[in-house]
């Protein structure tokens, strides 16, 4: 593009450049890419991005599913991983010594075998 079309060339010699009076157009005011989210920016993390931050720990039933649950029981927990948010099971962690089956997208080949020698079932799910 030539100069002579420039947006700086027709602001020559009015003071705010289409900025504004009072603001000013300041480099980076809230900070640069996804600064201030644990701070100035929280509101609009937690309203629109809920969850961004923190860590889950592993658990390998979820608390509703382990209660009731002894050697001799019949009854056999159906753990859904996609219904508590998770779509991939790695092999990291415990597990109880309990027959149980995990339905899961996608599951690593440790995380099969260690489900295998406590006597569960792994399914997987499209």
């Amino acid at each position: 593009m030539p100069t002579r079309f420039s947006k700086t060339r027709k602001h020559r010699g009015h003071v705010s450049a289409g900025h504004g009076r009072v603001g000013k157009h300041r480099k980076h005011p809230g900070g640069r890419g996804l600064a201030g989210g644990m701070h100035h920016h929280r509101i609009n993390f937690d309203k629109y991005h809920p969850g961004y931050f923190g860590k889950v720990a592993m658990d390998a039933c979820p608390e509703e599913e382990k209660e009731g649950l002894t050697e001799d029981s019949e009854v056999v927990p159906v753990i859904d991983t996609l219904q508590h948010g998770y779509g991939k099971v790695l092999g990291n962690g415990k597990l109880p010594k309990l027959p149980f089956i995990v339905k899961a997208r996608f599951v690593s080949r440790k995380a099969e075998s260690k489900i295998k020698g406590a006597g569960g079932v792994v399914s997987l799910v499209a």
